[in-house]
């Protein structure tokens, strides 16, 4: 698969957004390519995760996780699952099954590490964009905790 083909499903993912070609391009270089067959599990709930798998083809489906309805829900081409897992340490909150034949990229953590020593502003755009989440989450967090300490005190004078 030549190189412009693995670079091209990198481009629109927010987490690489800001990058320079090159650096997107040597992500790709790194990245595993790999092929799952019907009922390979690419990620797994509960289960420490080593990489991020960007879905570049095929039919795969979330089978767990957080607000699952029961129903199988599709995975479109072009997710990045588990996306934390290239970064750092963390455990995968939903399963991710190839319901047909998925082609995808592995974003190895111990590449991207290495990657990151090379190049240090690489490095420095991921601590933004993780910065940037964990700022939002705290947000978000602030709000519902507003919104429940307002209805308790709401609750109370009735």
């Amino acid at each position: 698969m030549a190189i412009d083909a693995l670079v091209k499903p990198l481009l629109p993912l927010a987490i690489f957004r800001g990058l320079k070609p090159l650096q997107i391009t040597e992500i790709a270089r790194r990245a595993e390519r790999v092929i799952y067959r019907p009922g390979d599990v690419i990620i797994e709930e509960d289960k420490t995760g080593d990489a991020a798998v960007l879905i570049v083809s095929g039919d795969a489906v979330r089978v767990s996780g957080p607000d699952y309805t029961g129903a199988p829900e599709p995975v479109r081409e072009g997710s990045l699952v588990g996306e934390m897992a290239m970064l750092v340490e963390t455990v995968h909150s939903s399963t991710i099954l190839a319901r047909g034949n998925v082609k995808a990229l592995r974003l190895n953590r111990s590449e991207m590490l290495a990657q990151m020593t090379e190049d240090q502003s690489l490095a420095e755009h991921f601590v933004a964009r993780i910065t940037g989440r964990l700022q939002s989450l705290a947000n978000d967090l602030r709000a519902i905790d507003g919104a429940l300490a307002k209805s308790g005190t709401e609750n109370h004078l009735h």
